[in-house]
């Protein structure tokens, strides 16, 4: 009972107070502080699980970053995403510079499959960056309004 009130909170995003309610319809009395305590408890344990059951990162990637209010404090958060959605990583930074990305791309990399093409926003930083860490990938870029744009690489 334990693991499947954590996963209804953690698949469903549902309050504390809702899960709560789950298995009193089942005669299971709860509080929502024991089940807070559950999650805190084994969600890591559930990931741990799970982990060697997460698909291969696919060879398509796609980078972006955004800028997001974390704790209070407004942060880069850089992400990269295969074709099938799944993530493969993600980073958040103070500073959106060189060092940041060449950060994100190096523990990204080191996820398994390297990608074949990587597509990103315009950028500066990431054709540098991208023909240093991966020069035979293709590198696209993506502006606001959805038109694609491939940069040509030099044979």
């Amino acid at each position: 009972m334990i693991v499947l009130a954590v996963r209804w909170y953690l698949r469903f995003a549902l309050s504390y107070r809702d899960v709560e309610e789950l298995p009193a319809e089942r005669g299971i009395k709860t509080d929502h502080v024991t089940i807070y305590r559950w999650v805190q408890r084994f969600t890591p344990l559930l990931v741990d699980a799970a982990r060697p059951y997460r698909h291969r990162p696919g060879d398509r990637w796609f980078v972006d970053e955004t800028y997001v209010k974390v704790a209070g404090r407004w942060t880069y958060l850089y992400r990269a995403v295969d074709q099938h959605g799944q993530v493969i990583d993600v980073l958040a930074r103070t500073r959106r510079d060189q060092a940041a990305a060449r950060r994100f791309f190096t523990q990204a990399l080191s996820h398994g499959r390297r990608p074949v093409e990587v597509t990103t926003d315009k950028a500066p930083v990431y054709p540098r960056l991208l023909d240093e860490l991966r020069p035979e990938a293709c590198h696209g870029h993506v502006r606001w309004r959805g038109v694609w744009r491939v940069t040509p690489r030099d044979p």
